[in-house]
């Protein structure tokens, strides 16, 4: 089943110890669209400028990315510059230029109207909520997932609860988690964070994998352990990808599902790490999923 998704689509600038790209592909809507087109067909919905460079639009197009909903606007299409330290686990950014993004506002073509499956990435929650609303006029979809960030709990923090009361899954990392909820202990904050609506938190923890909790189950996926990490950009968006990519594809809900549903999203976020931007993300097959996801269970087998 198809999946609608809504967020930033941007040019980003990005060092590590392992190189520098500059003006690449980037944005939380570009990173899960490429991750979740391995599994099933992704409507995107989000804003570039007129400075966008046409074989962006192609590699989205060739990942079967249906770009109806890709508005270009005049003016500079969103840009992000960052430093990683040593440890890749400490990124510094140097700039964040909004441009077209700092007046975005979600336009859903009529002919995604209906789609069961919806991701709201990483954009203000009063316009995660508008997209609920709108694609709520033919019935609330099937599977609504949400991805945050510190910026919206800090600053519009009663907005981003009122559109949890609306989703299936919340995406967010271990120290985004603790400080919505208020709690230096996972599973207190994840208790928090349920009774707040959602049926289900993926709490994204990097290097160390996810951990999914709900009000039934609880489960631990450990991450895919690379030899070396190119670039973390992007990563959680990729495990997003992967995460709801599947859900779409099974078409299930089930305890099962969910589990190797955090399973997959570790591993396209693996994919994403071994390199600048879309490099390594873009390139891999089904098999190349398929053979990671075997491994990941084999070595966590009990």
């Amino acid at each position: 089943m198809s999946i609608l998704v809504v967020g930033s689509i941007a040019l980003d600038t990005v060092e590590t110890p392992f190189g520098k790209a500059a003006d690449a592909l980037g944005g939380s809507a570009t990173y899960f669209s490429v991750a979740a087109s391995h599994f099933t067909d992704v409507k995107l919905v989000g804003v570039v400028g007129t400075d966008f460079p046409q074989e962006h639009v192609k590699l989205l197009k060739k990942h079967n990315i249906d770009t109806a909903g890709l508005e270009k606007q005049e003016g500079k299409t969103f840009r992000w510059s960052g430093v990683y330290e040593v440890d890749m686990n400490n990124r510094r950014t140097l700039s964040t230029d909004l441009n077209v993004f700092e007046t975005f506002s979600p336009k859903i073509p009529k002919e995604y109207l209906g789609i069961q499956n919806v991701f709201l990435a990483n954009i203000d929650p009063s316009l995660q909520y508008e997209v609920l609303m709108q694609v709520s006029k033919k019935g609330r979809p099937k599977f609504v997932a949400l991805d945050t960030m510190n910026l919206w709990i800090q600053n519009k923090k009663n907005e981003l609860i009122k559109v949890l009361k609306k989703v299936d899954v919340l995406l967010i990392n271990e120290s985004e988690a603790k400080e919505f909820a208020g709690e230096l202990n996972l599973v207190k904050a994840a208790k928090k964070i349920l009774a707040l609506g959602p049926k289900g938190v993926v709490i994204k923890k990097g290097e160390y994998g996810a951990l999914y909790y709900s009000k039934s189950t609880m489960f631990s996926a450990s991450a895919y352990p690379l030899e070396s990490v190119c670039d973390p950009t992007g990563a959680g968006d990729s495990f997003a990808g992967g995460f709801v990519g599947y859900i779409a594809k099974s078409g299930s809900l089930s305890d099962k599902n969910i589990r190797q549903a955090v399973t997959y999203g570790t591993v396209m976020g693996s994919f994403c790490c071994q390199g600048f931007s879309l490099s390594k993300l873009s390139k891999i097959s089904r098999a190349d999923i398929q053979k990671r996801f075997q491994e990941v269970k084999k070595f966590t087998n009990i």
